[in-house]
């Protein structure tokens, strides 16, 4: 039988934690305050380091650790048996993931294996009554589903950005159980054959207060250098619609949207972008859209703060300029 205990899963990369733990801690701990348990965390990892206790510090009571050289590159294969073995000792309410790349493939594995509910994309997550209750984008980002679960335990993977990251605070304290020992055989039935890295510059596209994205009414890639050049200037991050990536025109690691990253910028720049559902489902969370577009009836304008109509390029070129004189 399941307890009232919140369990999240925590994903790290070269000894830092990802954006998303500190966000899933935060809805845990909101959801133990309601259920009376505790949060609870499980890490996987060739070496953990200083890890536990950073997650420690972020607000979680009981930290379950399980070390393996078969994590020094993740894998769904290993975690799946390894995350089995930590729910079983723990029986929490409900375990929670942030969406990552490996978490995407981990979660409805580790479902599946258990037997038991799953939601992937989820935006919200609350306890009403005796139910856990996710909102998660269906039909392309066009609406909201209010699903829960059936059964004592359910996995959810949570959308990154949907909870504002737990502050950390050094003085809490925790318990940090090993579990190595009690795992068994976590080999994998997969090798990584090869890894290639793509040099990043600048702001990450989800942690940019200010985002200047363009879509398929810019015409080509050549426009991008100029949106790059406005975000450069004002301290922010490139991104794209998925249309402008499809298209060929700027790497798919600028897109925004129900297939891309998620933002949660204080300023979106929307320029040449018609405003499709799956693209708006990207930046729910921006404060404020600017919206530049010809059509006065692009979708764009309805979740706009502010817009202009009219040609994308002489507005943002006389906007840059602007901006180049005042800075």
């Amino acid at each position: 039988m399941a307890n009232n205990d919140i369990l999240v899963i925590i994903d790290h990369s070269d000894g830092v934690l990802d954006s998303t733990a500190a966000e899933i801690i935060t809805a845990a701990i909101g959801l133990a305050k309601q259920t009376g348990g505790e949060v609870l965390a499980a890490l996987c990892s060739s070496d953990a380091g200083s890890l536990p206790q950073t997650i420690v510090s972020l607000g979680v009571s009981k930290v379950y650790t399980i070390t393996s050289p078969v994590f020094i590159d993740a894998n769904s294969d290993s975690l799946v048996k390894a995350y089995k073995v930590v729910i079983e000792k723990t029986s929490p309410k409900l375990v929670l993931f942030g969406r990552t790349f490996i978490a995407r493939d981990t979660a409805p594995r580790l479902a599946f294996r258990l037997q038991v509910g799953f939601a992937q994309d989820c935006t919200s997550v609350a306890i009403d009554g005796n139910s856990v209750v996710l909102e998660r984008p269906v039909y392309g980002g066009a609406s909201i589903a209010r699903v829960s679960f059936i059964g004592d335990l359910g996995i959810a993977v949570i959308k990154a950005k949907s909870y504002d990251a737990a502050p950390e605070d050094n003085s809490r304290s925790g318990e940090i159980i090993d579990l190595t020992d009690s795992v068994g055989d976590i080999s994998s039935r997969t090798k990584l054959v090869d890894r290639k890295k793509v040099e990043s510059e600048g702001i990450r596209l989800e942690d940019a207060a200010i985002v200047v994205s363009g879509g398929r009414g810019l015409g080509g890639p050549e426009p991008f250098e100029k949106l790059q050049e406005l975000a450069n200037l004002l301290g922010g991050a490139l991104g794209a619609s998925r249309a402008a990536c499809d298209a060929g025109w700027i790497p798919y690691a600028h897109q925004v949207g129900l297939t891309g990253k998620t933002v949660s910028a204080d300023t979106y720049f929307a320029i040449a972008i018609s405003g499709a559902s799956q693209h708006l489902a990207g930046m729910t969370a921006v404060k404020n859209v600017i919206a530049i577009n010809r059509d006065k009836e692009a979708n764009i304008f309805k979740n706009a703060n502010y817009g202009v109509v009219g040609d994308w390029e002489k507005i943002t070129t006389a906007f840059l300029n602007m901006v180049k004189e005042l800075s």
